[in-house]
């Protein structure tokens, strides 16, 4: 079974930077699609980034040029950098494997909060 633990969220100020951790177990992970999506309180679960097994990397609009989503193989982890963090960032912040053609697995989020 599948286990993602994401780490890293907290409060920042605008302008500021996170970068969050999912550390993955009981998968292939080298050979998975990994993602991170958030969910903002009232609003649907959104895709924000992907990476794939080849290191092609696909990004919401809303965050690209400030965001960066990053593998380490070795460590069976997942990051996404985020710098110039906005007031709209905040929200939940999940990690996910893709299997077969959807995301399946999720971890249990962690809260990012962006304050003005």
């Amino acid at each position: 079974q599948v286990q993602l633990v994401e780490s890293g969220g907290g409060l920042v100020q605008v302008g500021g930077s996170l970068r969050l951790s999912c550390a993955v177990s009981g998968s292939t992970f080298s050979r998975n699609t990994m993602g991170w999506f958030r969910q903002a309180p009232g609003k649907q679960r959104e895709l924000v980034a992907t990476i794939n097994s080849g290191y092609s990397r696909n990004y919401a609009d809303s965050v690209k040029g400030r965001f960066t989503i990053s593998r380490d193989n070795a460590k069976n982890t997942v990051y996404l950098q985020m710098n110039s963090l906005k007031p709209e960032d905040t929200a939940v912040y999940y990690c996910t494997i893709l299997v077969g053609d959807n995301f399946g697995s999720w971890g249990q989020g962690t809260q990012v909060t962006v304050s003005s």
